[in-house]
């Protein structure tokens, strides 16, 4: 069985690049859980996305909760053999999960997840479905349930990169047209993401978070330093916030934005975890939109902690 060249460090930055972990629901997702149920005849099914110590899931259907522990998820034993579908005819009789409090819990005896698996081969999670009594798939339902991985995968791959579109147009709106290795034409780009989104969205209702998001536009906004051209843009849909900051010192601005995310975060009851990386002269802007966004994972990285 082939095994993921990849590390856990390595996969879970390709997690973190696909923003999707909090994520507010998407119809399109919901859709192939509701797929996956029927053509495997299941009472259960997840799109689960295994993050750094919880699986948590993008969609749901038969199954309470968001997410659960990740030392808990049998889609955490799918993911290590990233090309093969892992199916469990029964979970009771296998030494790895019969004991485990969760599958006792969802009643589960039937389990079969096909890795989803990024562009560069890292496991993200799974998509599976769980049965309550023992039993197998046939041949056709494997296909099915693989092909609907594949179409789970190439939805986030294709949102990922809409999103990198959006944020690649925030950057360069707030960029100089011609920038150069003077000194002053050094540019800093944070990025701020409420984590959790989803959750938050359950708990406030969607016109309480709305509000509260515009309010936080406003506050960040009001961080900026217009004179040295300084921008803050939302990303669409999201809790999460481009800003590019112009000028050698820009020590001020950054303390606002992290005093505000410190009061956004109490006030929102979940982080608000900031990147930032600086480049000047003629570095491409992607090369630096990297290290801000390895800079943002590490911060999720110490929340977890």
């Amino acid at each position: 069985m082939a095994e993921s060249s990849l590390d856990e460090g390595q996969r879970q930055r390709a997690l973190d690049a696909l923003h999707i972990v909090g994520s507010l629901p998407e119809p399109e997702y919901d859709d192939i859980v509701t797929v996956a149920a029927a053509v495997c005849g299941t009472p259960m099914a997840l799109v689960s996305l295994i993050d750094r110590d919880r699986q948590w899931f993008k969609a749901r259907s038969g199954v309470e909760g968001r997410q659960s522990e990740r030392n808990l998820a049998v889609c955490d034993h799918a993911i290590r053999q990233p090309t093969q579908l892992m199916e469990v005819d029964d979970l009771a009789a296998d030494t790895r999960f019969a004991d485990n409090p969760l599958i006792k819990d969802l009643g589960a005896r039937f389990y079969a997840g096909m890795p989803l698996v990024t562009e560069q081969g890292a496991a993200i999670g799974s998509l599976c479905v769980i049965d309550v009594a023992p039993r197998a798939l046939d041949a056709a339902q494997r296909e099915a349930l693989k092909a609907l991985a594949r179409v789970t995968m190439s939805l986030m791959e294709n949102r990922s990169r809409q999103r990198r579109q959006e944020v690649a147009a925030i950057i360069d709106h707030g960029t100089p047209a011609q920038p150069t290795d003077e000194p002053g034409n050094r540019r800093t780009i944070v990025l701020l993401e409420i984590q959790d989104l989803a959750e938050l969205s359950e708990r406030l209702g969607e016109r309480v978070l709305d509000r509260k998001l515009q309010q936080l536009d406003q506050t960040l906004e009001a961080c900026m330093t217009a004179d040295h051209g300084d921008s803050i843009n939302r990303v669409t849909g999201s809790g999460e916030f481009v800003a590019v900051l112009h000028g050698d010192d820009v020590t001020g601005t950054l303390s606002m934005l992290e005093k505000a995310a410190a009061d956004a975060s109490s006030l929102l009851g979940s982080p608000l975890l900031i990147g930032t990386t600086t480049t000047s002269g003629k570095e491409p802007i992607h090369t630096a939109f990297l290290r801000a966004e390895a800079a943002l994972s590490a911060a999720k990285d110490a929340a977890r902690k």
